[in-house]
């Protein structure tokens, strides 16, 4: 039964001549799942997953209407009716759980990657280095047809709707934008032409399919581009959908070249309402928001305050598929929230990997992890509560072993205490709340300040040792290195040494760049909405064309310069999806990165190295080492000599390469091989 907290969030709501149960749409995400073996059933399996935990509306990856629209070589497209059987299990499963399902139908236009790319102008996308050929106009003509029998064909195949991808910049986006559209016939120019095309594949779309399936138009709310549209122009796209048909306008923020982030971690939740709030006010069908929502309050007080009818989440359901059901029973501390960290989602799409999560590895991997108890359930000792201990624990547990948790220090965590030094990262907060109800469900003896050996262990009947004892910051062979300059990372983000006002980074991979922030961040707190839409360049007003301004540039707290001993671009190592950000806001607070280095030595009067060929003197207060990890093995030499059952996982298994991600996955996949 739904309780009063959220009554927005889980009030019903008629959309068209559909009833949706509540207002949480599961937002289109590309997960990889349409590849390979198996494709439709793991498909299915992941989308009734989510209904199953209560969303109302689940729009699917985006699927091209034609050959030459699809996003990459292998990208599926939906033309011929003998392509319906790939789409009709994948709906029924859905259906089975009560919840409407649409079609996400998208052309890729100029950021297609493959040579047949065809776009409304010949204008390159910055982020691709393929030239559309431009199409002509009876080519557009064709292609709307296209978006229209696509539109038919999922309707036969059983879905609730289809939704229009107008959105991030994909072929309706270059339709409308100055940006991309440069044509002097009747498709380009003045605004009503611009907005021609994707008002004719409404318009078309409703007449074929009658008033009956939901018609959704995902519109771009900001550009967040030079270019892009204006806030009367955007009005002006909604207003002509609306009037086309459409039944919901789902909200898209920026598109994929923009230089402002708009959904990983460094972004307040809910900070692109304000655009969702004035496109509201321009039509009378329903809103949907979407951006940076993870919470059940976060989305209720944007409902409450009028700024939208519906939210949408995607990755929110990738880390719970269960988020409605259990903010409907009140169990929203079970939630496994979506820290935005973008590791294993968008990254892994960018390398060509299908998605999963790094709160929720069985994200796209459902059928690979089943539910369901061992039939040999052991007694299990887990040393070290980092993030690899516990999720091999709660997820062992979960399975019907009983696991004791042992942790040397005084609170579990592990790293992921470190990370939430870092003020853009205070989400990790919600993973260690996560984490800490989960093992508390699963009623874990979990023993901290208690370090163990393999004497410690023998007694207590274990059946097996899982060893997620972690790292050590590895301490590099320079002469003057114990000068009381130096400290590590962990020193510095545990607030144990106080860094001075010139500082010295040596290492520049994901650490160091922490470090880097943590430093010169402008407040030791996360950024409120304001400051973030001003530290970006985001005009709210949407006055001008994209919806940007200057940028607010504060003075930096101290003045940073990164070493690596490599050649290579420092920072390379950092996610493809949030890298960026990174290096951006640090370039801008005059944050300064030096490759090739050789280091000499450390004294009084500083770090010696040379670089270029050159003998270099860097004058610094502090040292700070980031300079890679070491596996911490040593109770390992002991179980072994004990003839113990051990399993090393994590940081303690490999130190190289490690992250959060690779650890919670390693926990799981050890907890159903145990």
């Amino acid at each position: 039964m739904y309780i009063k907290r959220y009554p927005k969030l889980l009030s019903p709501i008629t959309v068209g001549r559909q009833t949706l149960r509540n207002r949480v749409v599961m937002g289109s995400m590309h997960t990889r799942l349409e590849y390979g073996k198996d494709a439709v059933a793991k498909q299915a399996v992941f989308y009734a997953e989510r209904a199953r935990g209560g969303v109302a509306l689940i729009i699917t990856g985006g699927v091209s209407p034609n050959w030459e629209g699809r996003f990459e070589q292998e990208a599926l497209t939906f033309e011929r009716p003998d392509q319906l059987d790939e789409h009709r299990p994948i709906v029924a499963a859905v259906h089975s759980h009560r919840s409407k399902i649409i079609l996400q139908i998208l052309h890729a236009g100029a950021y297609a990657k493959h040579d047949d790319i065809v776009g409304i102008s010949s204008i390159r996308s910055p982020i691709n280095h393929r030239v559309p050929r431009p199409l002509t106009s009876g080519e557009i003509e064709a292609t709307i047809e296209d978006f229209v029998r696509c539109a038919g064909l999922a309707i036969e195949a059983g879905y609730d709707g289809v939704e229009f991808m107008g959105s991030e910049g994909y072929f309706l986006s270059q339709c409308v934008a100055p940006r991309t559209n440069n044509r002097t016939d009747e498709w380009g120019g003045c605004v009503e032409k611009r907005i021609r095309c994707p008002v004719e594949i409404v318009r078309r779309t409703r007449a074929r399919l009658g008033m009956g399936p939901i018609v959704s138009y995902r519109i771009s709310a900001t550009d967040l581009v030079e270019g892009g549209q204006t806030a009367d122009e955007i009005d002006t796209l909604a207003r002509a959908v609306e009037s086309a048909g459409a039944d919901i306008l789902n909200v898209g923020v920026g598109w994929h070249e923009a230089v402002v982030p708009t959904i990983a971690y460094t972004v307040p939740r809910g900070a692109f309402t304000f655009a969702t709030k004035r496109l509201k006010a321009a039509v009378k069908i329903p809103v949907v928001a979407s951006n940076r929502i993870n919470m059940p309050d976060v989305a209720e007080r944007i409902l409450a305050d009028g700024d939208a009818d519906l939210v949408s989440m995607a990755r929110p359901l990738l880390a719970d598929p269960h988020f409605v059901t259990k903010a409907a029973e009140g169990r929203t501390d079970e939630i496994n929230t979506c820290v935005a960290c973008n590791q294993a989602c968008l990254d892994y799409i960018f390398s060509d990997r299908t998605a999963s999560c790094l709160v929720n590895p069985r994200a796209c991997r459902e059928t690979e992890f089943p539910d369901g108890l061992t039939h040999a359930p052991r007694r299990i000792a887990v040393v070290g509560a980092g993030p690899a201990g516990m999720s091999v624990a709660m997820n062992a547990a979960a399975r019907g072993h009983q696991v004791v948790l042992f942790e040397a220090g005084a609170r579990i965590g592990g790293q992921i205490n470190l990370a939430l030094q870092i003020p853009a990262k205070v989400e990790f907060n919600e993973m260690l709340r996560y984490f800490r109800r989960q093992l508390e469900l699963q009623r874990i003896d979990i023993r901290v300040n208690t370090p163990v050996s393999a004497s410690d262990l023998l007694g207590e009947g274990f059946d097996c040792v899982v060893l997620a004892t972690g790292i050590r910051p590895r301490k590099p062979d320079i002469p003057g290195i114990d000068h009381h300059s130096v400290a590590s990372y962990i020193d510095v983000l545990s607030g144990l040494v106080e860094a001075g006002e010139r500082v010295a980074i040596i290492g520049t991979g994901g650490i160091g760049y922490d470090v880097a922030d943590f430093l010169t961040a402008p407040n030791h707190r996360p950024e409120t909405t304001d400051e973030f839409l001003d530290a970006w360049g985001v005009d709210p007003l949407i006055a001008s064309p994209g919806g940007l301004q200057a940028p607010v540039i504060h003075e930096p707290r101290r003045t940073i310069t990164m070493l690596q001993r490599s050649s290579g671009r420092p920072g390379e190592r950092l996610g493809k999806s949030t890298g960026w950000i990174l290096r951006t806001e640090l370039r801008r607070r005059g944050v300064k990165a030096i490759a090739g280095c050789s280091y000499q030595r450390i004294d009084d009067a500083g770090l010696h190295y040379s670089a270029d060929g050159e003998d270099r003197l860097l004058a610094v207060d502090t040292i700070v080492i980031c300079a890679g990890q070491e596996p911490n093995q040593d109770l390992a030499h002991g179980l072994r000599a004990a003839d113990f059952d051990i399993h090393l996982i994590g940081g303690a298994r490999l130190a190289a390469g490690l992250d959060a991600v690779r650890a919670v996955d390693e926990g799981l996949r050890l907890a159903y091989s145990l």
